[in-house]
């Protein structure tokens, strides 16, 4: 019986030392944390945003409205205009569709006949 007793002294005190240590740590980062915040003028860590006035926006507005126009215009190269915004969609022929489902039929028929092996 002594001995549990004086086990459980011995735990009590590493939990007190365990808890104090803990606690120094805490204050060691939050200080740390501190001079950081002060010295970069980062918020929680992060870069801080950029600031940009009021006409800045609009002249950035503008001028990507005025790319968008230039794309659907179509005076710019395909290459560079990004996403077709409109235009006449490419059609396949009827034998190009006829070879497209037979090979699907195909993936489907070799699909059922794997599943089929499995389940016998």
């Amino acid at each position: 019986m002594a001995n549990l007793e004086g086990a459980l002294e011995q735990l009590r005190e590493e939990r007190k030392r365990a808890e104090e240590q803990a606690e120094q740590l805490g204050s060691a980062i939050l200080a740390i944390e501190g001079i950081l915040g002060r010295s970069s003028g980062s918020r929680n860590g992060r870069q801080p945003g950029r600031v940009v006035s009021a006409a800045a926006r609009r002249r950035m507005a503008q001028a990507q409205k005025a790319r968008w126009a230039r794309v659907r215009q179509g005076s710019s190269s395909t290459a560079t205009a990004g996403p077709r915004i409109a235009g006449k969609r490419r059609t396949l022929s009827v034998a190009a569709r006829r070879k497209i489902a037979a090979a699907q039929r195909a993936r489907w028929a070799r699909f059922r006949a794997k599943q089929d092996r499995v389940a016998a």
